[in-house]
């Protein structure tokens, strides 16, 4: 990818390319995906002082999780290109369904390789977190994320059927 990009942690510095990029995930009608980017931006102070909460395990949203880490996939110009999800543990629920890593990128930037160098990016912060073996997954069918995976050395593992029916593709990547 000619382009450079980057992680960074949720910052208000980068409220309005924030929002910007949540408006435009919500106008597509797609699932937020990973969860983190349905938390309320509307107190953006909040939204950010929560994500920051997540990742030292505090006031954590349900018993299914963890503590996690969220971070902001950025261009030189600062845009939110994607955001990315790392699971510090797995619960059952998880092992089956989340896996240790959840990304998205914003509707108008896929297709261009950015799900791959997200992932590519954050599987070193998942090294550093003590992770040496990633479970990351996504539903059948959506093959930009399955080419991700498989492109940062993805095995598959065995598929989980959920309740409606829906599969789910499930890959272990050695960090």
């Amino acid at each position: 990818m000619e382009q450079k990009v980057y992680l960074i942690k949720p910052t208000i510095e980068l409220k309005s390319e924030y929002l910007s990029f949540y408006q435009e995930w919500k106008d597509s009608g797609k699932v937020m995906v990973p969860w983190v980017i349905g938390e309320d931006p509307s107190d953006f102070q909040a939204m950010v002082n929560r994500l920051q909460d997540y990742e030292k395990g505090e006031n954590l949203p349900g018993n299914w999780i963890f503590e996690n880490s969220t971070l902001w996939l950025i261009d030189h110009s600062k845009k939110v290109i994607g955001v990315v999800n790392i699971r510090h543990r797995l619960t059952e629920r998880l092992l089956d369904t989340g896996g240790h890593i959840g990304y998205g990128i914003r509707p108008s930037e896929r297709r261009k390789g950015y799900a791959t160098e997200i992932l590519s990016l954050c599987l070193q912060k998942a090294k550093e977190l003590g992770i040496d073996k990633a479970l990351v997954v996504c539903d059948q069918g959506n093959t930009g994320s399955e080419k991700a995976i498989v492109k940062n050395g993805g095995i598959p593992g065995k598929d989980y059927v959920e309740e409606n029916g829906n599969v789910l593709k499930r890959y272990w990547i050695e960090i």
